[in-house]
């Protein structure tokens, strides 16, 4: 591969919104293993929270994906292949940050919904004690001391 195609490839895959219309590919090779990519990041997203046992499983997978990107990223760089490896290589690279940015954003989704609950619960903590001190029962008339 000349120079300047490696240069090209190497733009390509470290261009910031690389991945806008890009698919998530159905199969990749990842860390030596098959992983049908596609599949396992629609089913992860497609449940509204991670179970607490699929959360491992997810934070794995990403590690994985994150490492195999560097890897094929590494072997456009300083590889000894030729432009069409390259080609493909830059492909897989893409795909990877695609698959990646959305199994981040599900992660983003339940730490925003987490915070969320959390909000609500200390406002109605909030408003329980506030109701306590002014001496107000429910949303009733104020109460007075005998």
């Amino acid at each position: 591969m000349q120079e300047y195609e490696r240069k090209q490839l190497l733009e390509r895959v470290d261009r910031e919104g690389a991945t806008l219309g890009v698919d998530i590919p159905d199969r990749i090779d990842v860390q030596g293993e098959e992983v049908e990519l596609r599949r396992f990041v629609f089913e992860t997203k497609r449940r509204e929270t991670i179970p607490e046992g699929e959360r491992e499983r997810v934070e794995r997978a990403k590690r994985n994906l994150r490492r195999e990107r560097l890897e094929r990223r590494r072997r456009i760089e300083e590889g000894d292949i030729t432009f069409e490896e390259g080609e493909r290589e830059a492909e897989a690279v893409v795909g990877i940050d695609r698959a990646l940015e959305a199994l981040e954003s599900l992660g983003k989704e339940s730490v925003e919904a987490e915070a969320k609950r959390q909000e609500a619960a200390d406002r109605k903590r909030w408003v329980s004690f506030l109701r306590q001190a002014l001496g107000r029962d429910d949303d009733g008339p104020q109460v007075r001391g005998r």
